[in-house]
């Protein structure tokens, strides 16, 4: 009772209820809420405090920047979202107010986009090097199954591509990174696609920001390879997930493409399966299925494997 009193007082103010409806579109900055509500820094911080200190929404640091969203606990933001459908479309403030987000979301996109132009040519190299992406999302959806997932984890989350191929099988996805820019690249993706339930948080794969046994789906595509630990890296996500969830592995077979480690910062050239096995074991996991997916003929030279893991 008196936790929704004080949401109730919290959302009792214009402006507060402004941040709010922002908010229920997806994650800003003190500075883009600055710009959007017209209203200084001081004042808008303030108005975050006490929204955070009610449980309706959340600090999240990332590096020099600090994002704010809804809550993903309690009440708060179901009390959040009701508000926000419950907000006339046509009021004049709130109407400036979403011109206002929609400039600043062009603003981030654009800047995404300018950094994923500067590596896409990489990106580009190493894709003609195996099976086309789409052959890989289609056999990591058979094999990850119909859901749906309660909460989805995806580790390493690039271009937010993961998120968007399980977006409509799961409640919640949130894809984890500690790249800033490639963060902002899928904040991007995610905000183009309409993809309010999923979202992006800057963590490092050693120690994620979640409980234990809270995931229903963790991925890790294509990350393994780059990690000084990959074990460890399994071992961390074996215990977010929940007992009975699922862990889809995507990396590439033992190969000898040494440019990859000197040009791509490749740590490792594949892994076997016997390795992998034996990671996913330790990590306390069982490995259920194992699939190769070999590079169309004369397309390319790396194999890629997906590794499907569950908890007992």
């Amino acid at each position: 009772m008196d936790s929704l009193v004080a949401q109730l007082k919290a959302l009792a103010e214009p402006t507060r209820l402004r941040v709010v409806v922002m908010l229920a579109r997806g994650e800003l900055t003190v500075s883009e809420l600055v710009g959007i509500l017209g209203q200084s820094q001081p004042r808008v911080s303030r108005h975050l405090k006490l929204l955070t200190d009610a449980g309706l929404a959340e600090r999240l640091p990332e590096g020099a920047y600090v994002f704010y969203r809804l809550t993903d606990s309690g009440g708060g933001r179901r009390l959040a979202e009701l508000v926000n459908e419950m907000v006339p479309a046509d009021d004049p403030v709130i109407a400036r107010d979403v011109e206002r987000l929609e400039r600043t979301k062009a603003q981030r996109a654009a800047a995404a986009q300018d950094y994923f132009e500067s590596v896409a040519e990489d990106w580009d190299r190493i894709r003609k090097l195996h099976l086309s992406d789409g052959a890989v999302e289609a056999a990591m959806r058979d094999l990850a199954g119909a859901g749906p997932f309660g909460l989805m984890l995806d580790v390493g989350v690039a271009t937010g591509r993961m998120l968007e191929l399980f977006a409509d099988r799961v409640e919640r996805g949130i894809g984890i990174d500690i790249n800033h820019s490639m963060l902002n690249v899928a904040r991007a993706n995610l905000s183009e696609a309409g993809l309010t339930h999923c979202s992006v948080r800057h963590a490092d794969v050693g120690a994620l920001p979640f409980e234990s046994d809270s995931a229903d789906l963790v991925t890790v595509h294509q990350v393994l390879h780059y990690l000084d630990d990959p074990a460890m890296a399994v071992s961390e996500c074996a215990r977010v997930l929940k007992p009975g969830g699922r862990l889809l592995v995507v990396d590439f077979a033992p190969h000898q493409l040494e440019e990859l480690r000197e040009e791509h910062f490749h740590r490792r050239l594949g892994f076997s399966d016997e390795e992998m096995s034996e990671v996913i074991e330790r990590a306390g996991l069982s490995l259920s299925k194992q699939v190769d997916l070999h590079p169309e003929e004369d397309a390319g030279e790396l194999t890629l494997k997906i590794w499907v893991a569950a908890k007992g």
